[in-house]
């Protein structure tokens, strides 16, 4: 496997960074998770403007433009000849002191990851998820503001532990208000009354990419989409629910703590959603090869 690191494609066994990098010494950093379907990489300039929104919010300079990130993106791609897989794309702070100064760092570091990708067990996009509610409280969006995709990902990590104690593989977190903010790794949406309803980012939510597409998609499909607070109690009562993210795409969640979910199988929007999902993605990429 090939690595983009820092200006240079090189072999997985050579890409290493400093034990000074404040990326590890602190999670001083921000990363994309990227699909690649078909060919392309989906959704490539909205992930690479996203990525430098926040550095931004960090005070983060990356050493080079939002084209050539995304060329550096194609570029790793096609060293490891992906088509289908998944982009972990990271910046760091670099490597500085043990203190934590972020400008004693001189230059930021650059990796790319281009490989396959493990996803939920297949079954599961038949039948639905099962989910608890966990007691790690998403971060308060003026501690670290949970629109920042930060290298700082312990929060999740919390939470996820808290899931795969719990028997299941997804959760519900909850910020500091007891609404709904999102799950460890996925944002979160509900159907009532045929009206789709999504926890606002102030919430605590990731401004998703995926959770975009799919807001624009429903409301290309005529489906009413709103920004609500959402309880717990709204989740429980649902007609139906689901899950979006990189990784997961559209993912239906049939029970929340033991709470069965609509007719407990995943619901007829959301079912539409994902085939339309996937034809969203056949036109909404850019191509790895030149044409």
């Amino acid at each position: 496997m090939k690595i983009f690191l820092s200006g240079n494609l090189v072999d997985e066994a050579d890409a290493k960074v400093s034990v000074f990098d404040h990326g590890l010494l602190y999670g001083d950093g921000v990363f994309e998770g990227i699909r690649a379907y078909h060919g392309k990489v989906f959704l490539l300039k909205e992930h690479v403007s996203r990525l430098y929104e926040s550095a931004k919010a960090i005070a983060l300079t990356i050493p080079m433009t939002e084209e050539e990130m995304c060329e550096a993106v194609r570029d790793t791609c096609r060293a490891n000849a992906l088509s289908e897989g998944y982009i972990r794309l990271v910046v760091t702070r670099g490597v500085g002191t043990l203190g934590l100064n972020p400008y004693l760092c001189d230059k930021p570091e650059i990796i790319i990851i281009a490989a396959k990708i493990q996803l939920y067990p297949p079954e599961l996009y038949e039948t639905g998820l099962k989910v608890v509610t966990v007691g790690t409280v998403r971060n308060h969006p003026e501690a670290i503001n949970p629109r920042i995709k930060s290298l700082n990902y312990l929060n999740n990590v919390l939470a996820k532990i808290e899931a795969i104690n719990s028997g299941v593989l997804e959760c519900i977190m909850l910020n500091s208000q007891g609404q709904v903010a999102e799950a460890s790794g996925d944002n979160i949406f509900v159907v009532k009354n045929g009206v789709m309803l999504t926890p606002p980012v102030w919430c605590g939510a990731l401004d998703g990419i995926t959770r975009r597409a799919v807001m624009q998609i429903a409301t290309d499909a005529g489906i009413t989409v709103k920004e609500s607070v959402l309880q717990r109690y709204d989740l429980f009562t649902a007609d139906e629910m689901f899950l979006t993210g990189t990784a997961a795409e559209v993912i239906a969640v049939t029970e929340v703590d033991r709470r069965q979910i609509g007719d407990g199988f995943p619901g007829g929007i959301t079912v539409d959603l994902q085939a339309r999902f996937k034809e969203f993605v056949k036109e909404n990429g850019v191509l790895i090869q030149d044409p």
